[in-house]
């Protein structure tokens, strides 16, 4: 999927916290919370569903019914929907049928927020502990469900409270994401092997000069124990935009999951949309500087990446964060 290059290997002790903690505030913070309440039982249903469908792997039945789900539920909440199709190469010359989703809030306004992730399966679990399972798909609840399942709720939440906002908001579910060369392959690695789908819309924008104020990717949003580090390319390209959400986080009460630490540089999906679509885009991608299975965390690319080990607090601060950011626009 991508890998972590970390140049601050210090430990920091993982909490989940689900309730809102207002000591977390700084004292020199005077932002309050705005909008509305997101609602983790419903992301954490919007995930489940997508799993329902089996791993969404590229060429795929599970990966083309799963397709018209998410699109579907966009259009229940009121975006205008897209699907931008396009044959991509794969590593090993494989033809992949791609579809990267682009679901629009309120797409008369010229000023918009991009919110995006990927929801293809990674087809191989590549990292899994037994090397029985690695020509095994990987369900994705965590690495693919759970940021799709994120803009889900924010679409609905944005569809049913008044006022509306005041600018629109993008939605990007990019495809074949997940397609980088397997750890077993013998094939080179490369880091153009990954986000395929982001690196098409980013050269084949949806609509001719579209551009955001910001973008903000979401990857593995719902893990068990995470917390996200500042992602160097992140601070690279969009460095006020990193500062905007973690000061969200801490707004309302989820600063924990969002620490005051930097990690290091990931090859994902805001690579491409920031070198080649030009807008300034963060990773929010958690980081386990403890973890002896990878520093994703211990599901990442194994078969236990299933709804048992997602959990819904981490879904509710990464929700209720980026609710903050949109209404603070």
């Amino acid at each position: 999927m991508k890998r972590y290059i970390y140049f601050i290997l210090l430990l920091l002790a993982i909490t989940a916290c689900g309730n809102k903690k207002a000591s977390e505030n700084s004292g020199d913070n005077k932002a309050q919370a705005v909008g509305p309440s997101f609602d983790a039982d419903s992301a954490y249903i919007f995930c489940s569903n997508q799993c329902d469908f089996g791993p969404r792997t590229m060429n795929s039945m599970a990966h083309e019914l799963c397709g018209e789900w998410i699109m579907n539920k966009f259009r229940e909440y009121g975006c205008t929907v897209a699907a931008q199709e396009a044959t991509l190469t794969g590593y090993d010359g494989t033809q992949l049928k791609s579809m990267n989703i682009i679901a629009s809030y309120r797409p008369e306004l010229s000023e918009r927020v991009l919110v995006c992730a990927h929801w293809d399966s990674r087809p191989w679990a590549d990292n899994d502990p037994d090397s029985a399972n690695w020509h095994k798909p990987v369900l994705a609840a965590n690495d693919g469900a759970s940021g799709v399942a994120v803009m889900l709720e924010i679409a609905r939440l944005l569809k049913s409270d008044s006022p509306k906002l005041d600018i629109g908001v993008d939605f990007v579910c990019f495809d074949a994401e997940d397609w980088g060369v397997p750890m077993w392959s013998e094939a080179p690695y490369s880091d153009g092997t990954w986000a395929l789908g982001a690196q098409h819309w980013s050269q084949n924008l949806h609509k001719e000069g579209y551009t955001a104020r910001f973008g903000i990717l979401l990857d593995m949003v719902g893990g068990q124990g995470a917390q996200f580090w500042k992602e160097s390319t992140s601070l690279q390209y969009a460095n006020d935009i990193v500062k905007k959400v973690w000061e969200a986080a801490k707004v309302v009460g989820y600063g924990s999951y969002f620490p005051e630490k930097e990690g290091g540089m990931i090859t994902d999906d805001h690579v491409p949309v920031n070198e080649k679509a030009k807008i300034p885009t963060i990773d929010i991608i958690p980081y386990y500087p403890d973890c002896e299975q990878s520093n994703f965390g211990p599901t990442w690319h194994t078969i236990s990446d299933d709804m048992d080990h997602i959990d819904k607090n981490t879904l509710k601060a990464v929700g209720q964060t980026l609710i903050q950011v949109l209404y603070s626009e």
